[in-house]
């Protein structure tokens, strides 16, 4: 969306003030910034509530009504679920343009949180598809305002210059996963003992207690959290309500003709995230606000968004193809008693909360020795090809270990350490001044269209031939990685001595 009219002299003020405001020496949360804990706080409950609903969303819609389901086709249900995934990160365009033009990011936060919860409350009161619908809704955009103004407000904690800024949001994404871990184990277990509705319940309530908590530490953010960076002219705020009351109409149209279905859903939504890039990117190589350093740093991230994208098309099948092949294929008997197949969905976050502590501290130990940003890109995008591979020997009639899951998917954890967090920090420290929350919001947007993508793919796995599928998604996954890897010189000279 285009950018306000404003000098660059004038953008170039805050990066000064921002930088002199930071706390020299501020190492009171494991060496970080004290405002880290709070930030860490407000989203380890929205993971907790989000992967909580996420674990036990594609049951609800594939399972028979016995089973207390929708009893949506299996292949519809998993693209849907993809392209949910995708709409909560694509939702963060307006999530992060709120937040730069009108209310700045702390109000966009706590609003968003709001909206989350009701999400969660709709799909617990509400019975059947409008439920759904509604729950869903209000869950995805409140998860993407959400999501890029909490990272932003991560960011604002570091200078540019600091060497703690990879380590810090490797922390800030333990939090995460703390709740990622907690919510499907609650929710899964509460959805096969009581019912979906409860396990949707739960969420509700894990959101209620986040909200509370970042209510107690509003005040204690810094005043850049509470900054409107580039305050949208009382003159155009007429002009982009009817813009943003088109969009709506044209959406309502689409849904409502039918042109845009439940059947190609996935695949509007991954076209909307390549073209909502595309536009985005353009605006904002041609505002008059970037500098010609901005400019350069903008185009390093071009290839970063697409090997992201690469990833999480991988990676997010954790929601899709292998939620699926949890419930169906997998071998969850524990002594006699067999696991509930959300709490697969755990595995991942007890990996991530185990080993991100130590991706800290190996990054702040090598410091400025640490591999470049592109070369960790390139080595997350091939540990995930390799995971996919590790299937091949799985392949058969045959039911698959737990413990074979449990080693793929810490492959998972290995690689998403290399790019998740890194992408988060990256698009913190590429991002054009006027444009440093719609930056993050750019990197979800490769989350979205990975996603989504995630979706699409999974409906291409056919359990009786798996071998192409595994073969064909993982040799991509190294052959993008390849790439990655040989690219990193040419990329990092265009980052302008960002690391």
């Amino acid at each position: 969306m285009p950018a306000v009219s404003a000098s660059i002299e004038k953008m170039s003020t805050p990066q000064t003030t921002a930088e002199s405001a930071k706390p020299a020496g501020d190492t009171s949360f494991f060496g970080h910034p004290k405002m880290l804990a709070s930030l860490f706080s407000v989203e380890m409950w929205e993971r907790f509530s989000f992967y909580g609903m996420q674990g036990i969303l594609l049951y609800y819609m594939y399972f028979t009504a016995e089973q207390g389901g929708l009893s949506i086709d299996q292949g519809l249900a998993a693209g849907l679920v993809g392209a949910y995934g995708g709409g909560v990160y694509l939702s963060t365009i307006l999530g992060a343009w709120l937040a730069d033009r009108l209310f700045g990011s702390e109000k966009v936060l706590f609003g968003s949180a709001i909206m989350i919860m009701a999400g969660h409350i709709a799909l617990a009161l509400l019975p059947g598809i409008p439920g759904l619908i509604a729950g869903l809704v209000l869950v995805g955009i409140g998860s993407g305002g959400l999501k890029a103004n909490a990272t932003a407000l991560v960011g604002s904690l570091y200078g540019e210059k600091d060497e703690r800024r990879d380590a810090g949001f490797s922390i800030f994404y333990m939090g995460i996963n703390i709740g990622g871990l907690i919510g499907p184990l609650v929710t899964g277990w509460l959805q096969t003992s009581y019912g979906f509705h409860v396990g949707f319940g739960a969420a509700a309530v894990g959101m209620a207690i986040g909200l509370v908590i970042y209510s107690l530490g509003r005040k204690r953010l810094p005043e850049e959290a509470h900054r409107v960076p580039n305050p949208l002219p009382a003159k155009d705020r007429t002009k982009y309500g009817l813009i943003f009351l088109a969009i709506l109409v044209v959406i309502g149209v689409l849904l409502g003709t039918g042109l845009v279905n439940a059947n190609n859903l996935a695949s509007s939504m991954a076209y909307a995230a390549i073209g909502a890039a595309v536009i985005y990117l353009f605006l904002i190589f041609r505002s008059p606000l970037v500098t010609g350093v901005e400019r350069k740093r903008v185009i390093a991230f071009i290839p970063l968004f697409i090997a992201s994208a690469g990833f999480w098309a991988l990676f997010q099948q954790q929601f899709t193809f292998i939620a699926v092949y949890s419930q169906e294929k997998l071998d969850r008997n524990l002594f006699g008693w067999e696991m509930p197949a959300a709490w697969v969905q755990s595995i991942n976050p007890v990996f991530i909360i185990i080993f991100a502590g130590v991706m800290a501290a190996l990054w702040t130990k090598l410091g400025s020795k640490q591999p470049s940003s592109p070369l960790k890109f390139a080595a997350g995008l091939l540990i995930m090809g390799l995971a996919f591979l590790a299937f091949i020997p799985l392949a058969g009639d045959g039911k698959t270990p737990l413990l074979a899951l449990v080693g793929i998917l810490f492959m998972f954890t290995l690689a998403e350490l290399f790019l998740s967090p890194i992408g988060l920090s990256v698009s913190t420290k590429l991002a054009p001044q006027a444009f440093h929350t719609q930056m993050v919001a750019l990197f979800f947007l490769s989350v979205s269209l990975g996603t989504t993508l995630a979706g699409i793919l999974a409906g291409l796995y056919n359990p009786e031939d798996e071998l192409p599928y595994f073969l064909g998604i993982g040799g991509v996954a190294v052959v993008l990685a390849v790439g990655m890897a040989a690219a990193s010189p040419a990329i990092k000279k265009l980052m302008g001595g960002v690391r």
